[in-house]
């Protein structure tokens, strides 16, 4: 069963789905703060990151990726504390140092988007290794994940789904890569 058959309707999947899943991203804030919910997801339900997901905007500053990398022993611990997110030592690091990486990637590429867009299209593995090189917790599956989720590889919603029309209107970069291979 794919998530477009059980999301609609659902009162807490439903908005995501139906408004984001799939959607591109272009804010550095907004594909920091994805990067760390599928971050957040791992051993965990989808359910339980939605559920959390306005204390995860609120304990880490709106995901603003210069505030965020400047994180302290003092932010870390404060943030260990919250029961209101997921609170794993690893994933919290995670997240900071992954902020650093896109205030890094802004030098590079002039934003995280600049970086993804200078990378596509690659194959599934070939971002693996690319993540694994800069970011940390971004394994397989958060790689995917967080990719599909923001658009840039295929895969977020059934070709039936009602929202893949939508989508295909915003036309995420994997669509437009797909256009031009058919050329």
């Amino acid at each position: 069963m794919s998530y477009c058959d059980v999301a609609p309707g659902d009162a807490l999947h439903g908005p995501y789905h139906d408004r984001e899943y799939g959607f591109p991203l272009r804010g550095d804030a907004e594909l920091l703060e994805r990067l760390a919910l599928e971050i957040n997801q791992a051993g965990l339900s989808w359910a339980t990151i939605l559920r959390k997901r306005a204390n995860f905007h609120a304990a880490f500053d709106g995901f603003d990726p210069e505030i965020v990398a400047r994180y302290g022993a003092r932010e870390k611990r404060r943030l260990l504390a919250d029961a209101g997110i997921v609170r794993n030592r690893l994933k919290v690091e995670a997240v900071v140092h992954n902020a650093g990486v896109v205030l890094a990637l802004r030098g590079t590429h002039g934003s995280f988007r600049g970086w993804l867009d200078a990378q596509h299209p690659l194959p599934k593995d070939e971002w693996v290794k690319l993540f694994r090189a800069a970011f940390r917790f971004t394994g397989g599956e958060i790689v995917n994940e967080f990719l599909m989720s923001t658009g840039w590889l295929a895969g977020a919603h059934a070709p039936s789904c009602p929202i893949s029309k939508k989508i295909a209107k915003a036309r995420p970069p994997w669509m437009r890569s797909a256009r031009r291979r058919l050329r």
